[in-house]
């Protein structure tokens, strides 16, 4: 179907130009991303997207051909772009490794890239925790949110993508309140806190550090608190921010410049900033063993880019993880979620078929409008000089006969046009739009 669409537009806008009219051609939406299915975490921070960069890279994104509204989606498991225009995918693909400074054939084949429905369809999906590395888990919605009132504010957002963010949004809080997908909702912070009961029994006697203080910290801290840790520190770089997280969770706010002084009390240091470097390095954790006498040390690492240095591993007592090493504990969630999870494809689907339906009628309501004007003008065009040759007193048949045979001559004219160039070529796709439009009129 989508084909015979864009094969009637082409055949339209060779009319429309030849007519001197204006032609609106067919615009695609797009989706072009890495996420934690299709890359490692080494690559995945690689392409992740800082505040700050987000402030240059949207410009830019909006500056390439064919890209008319954009919006990027930057977490800790996924970057993703959102395009709508005449762009292309291997055009997002060319940007989005020239901009990060990755090879593109790399980027080729750890990223995924969906047009128009299967790209609606994705966004639904993603902002539902659908795509999660947590299957079900609400953080994504709240960050997906941000990135598209970030993008309206730099005035990137159009009719098209407000229309289809405003939709999705409705998506996700329909699947929350009527599947099970948001029932018992977990993320990747749940599962941090599960790697943290597994390794130490007695978890609430452990002393937590907590190294950032945004949502990921917040919701780190509220697992440990329902699973009774009472120790609990959080440092973050404003310690306006950290003591708010930790007086809400009975604990104690530090600036990161206390790092080396808190570590060595850290039984868990669980770090999700939004650091473009690490900020715990092995030389630090090693000076913490030896002031813990080699006590071992659980550091969960939730952040993309990475805050603790791979080489800490290297340590005898340190045992690090990353978001990536959660996988196992993903799992069993995954496995109860799946009935949920096709219940909520359900509601997206019709979600989506809505919206397609809405953007056919977008894309060829302006090419009905200049279509019906102009055959307009032409009729009026004739009738008025129907109208003078009868008032200069010509015979009334001859002028009407004439009206409808100078009439007929425009209408056909440009049609048997293309009609005759697409038999010389051999085009039979364009053939057989004429003569579904003929049959049709029969």
């Amino acid at each position: 179907m989508l084909l015979i669409m864009r094969g009637f537009t082409y055949n339209c806008q060779r009319f429309a130009v030849a007519r001197g009219l204006q032609f609106f051609p067919i615009m695609t939406i797009f989706a072009l991303g890495v996420n934690h299915k299709t890359a490692s975490v080494e690559l995945r921070e690689r392409v992740a997207f800082s505040p700050e960069q987000l402030h240059s890279a949207l410009p830019a994104l909006r500056e390439q051909t064919g890209v008319q509204e954009a919006v990027i989606v930057s977490t800790c498991n996924r970057t993703e772009l959102y395009c709508h225009g005449e762009a292309s995918l291997d055009l997002l693909t060319g940007w989005l490794a020239g901009y990060h400074g990755i090879p593109l054939q790399q980027l080729r084949e750890h990223s995924y890239g969906y047009q128009d429905g299967a790209a609606i369809a994705h966004l639904m999906a993603v902002a539902s925790g659908l795509d999660s590395l947590v299957l079900g888990e609400p953080q994504i919605l709240g960050q997906v949110k941000q990135a598209y009132q970030f993008a309206r504010n730099q005035t990137s957002v159009g009719s098209v993508l407000e229309r289809l963010f405003q939709q999705t949004f409705r998506v996700a809080k329909t699947v929350r309140t009527e599947t099970k997908v948001g029932e018992n909702a977990v993320s990747v912070a749940f599962a941090a806190v599960n790697l943290a009961r597994q390794i130490f029994a007695e978890l609430p006697e452990s002393n937590v550090l907590l190294v950032g203080a945004g949502d990921t910290a917040e919701l780190v801290a509220q697992h440990l608190t329902e699973h009774g840790v009472k120790h609990l520190m959080v440092a973050n770089r404003t310690l306006t921010r950290a003591a708010t997280v930790a007086e809400q969770f009975g604990g104690h706010a530090h600036t990161l410049g206390e790092l080396q002084d808190l570590l060595p009390k850290a039984d868990i240091v669980i770090s999700s900033t939004a650091s473009p470097l690490p900020i715990i390095g092995k030389g630090l954790i090693e000076h913490a063993l030896k002031q813990r006498r080699r006590q071992p040390m659980l550091l969960i690492d939730l952040a993309v880019p990475r805050d603790i240095e791979a080489q800490v591993n290297e340590l005898a007592d340190a045992y690090l993880y990353t978001v990536d090493d959660l996988q196992g504990i993903i799992t069993e969630n995954l496995r109860n979620r799946e009935e949920a999870a096709a219940e909520a494809q359900g509601i997206i689907q019709e979600h989506c078929d809505a919206f397609l339906a809405w953007l056919r009628q977008l894309s060829h309501v302006d090419v009905i409008r200049d279509y019906r004007q102009r055959i307009e003008a032409m009729a009026a065009e004739q009738l008025q000089r129907a109208q003078k040759q009868l008032a200069a007193g010509k015979d009334a048949d001859a002028v009407l006969s004439e009206f409808s045979q100078r009439l007929t001559r425009q209408f056909l004219h440009q049609p048997t046009r293309l009609m005759r160039a697409a038999g010389a070529t051999g085009d039979q796709h364009t053939l057989a739009l004429f003569q579904q439009l003929i049959a049709d009129d029969e």
